[in-house]
């Protein structure tokens, strides 16, 4: 099972950056998909997550308005999921983290991180002011 995050980078307050996951390894259609992040000094917190068909997603309070999550099962060896941050600020900075958690029961609508089964690498995202 892989989880390789990338699109992290050094970006200006109020602009914009596309985070990707690809996954492989499982059937990850039959995976809810997301994004943890944690910033230095900080635990690690939930960011995003989508439902294995892409119909459902929860966000945090704090990025609701900002961030997009989306997902492409098309590609059944390597599955994608993406993350639009838009309009970033200096607190969004921390190391971004591709999450994936089977579909059955509750545990992907809970927003834990030891919810979730698979963790990719991690990807920097540093917001300047």
């Amino acid at each position: 099972v892989q989880l390789q995050a990338s699109g992290g980078g050094l970006v200006q307050a109020g602009g914009s950056l596309r985070l990707s996951c690809a996954a492989s390894g499982r059937t990850f259609s039959e995976y809810a998909m997301g994004w943890f992040r944690q910033a230095p000094g900080k635990m690690r917190e939930f960011v995003a997550v989508i439902n294995s068909s892409g119909g459902v997603k929860y966000y945090a309070d704090d990025v609701k308005d900002r961030f997009v999550i989306s997902r492409d099962n098309a590609n059944k060896s390597v599955y994608s999921v993406y993350l639009q941050m838009n309009s970033l600020k200096p607190e969004d900075t921390a190391v971004y983290y591709c999450v994936a958690v089977p579909m059955y029961g509750s545990r992907w609508t809970s927003g834990r991180a030891n919810e979730y089964d698979y963790w990719g690498q991690g990807t920097q995202v540093t917001v300047s002011s």
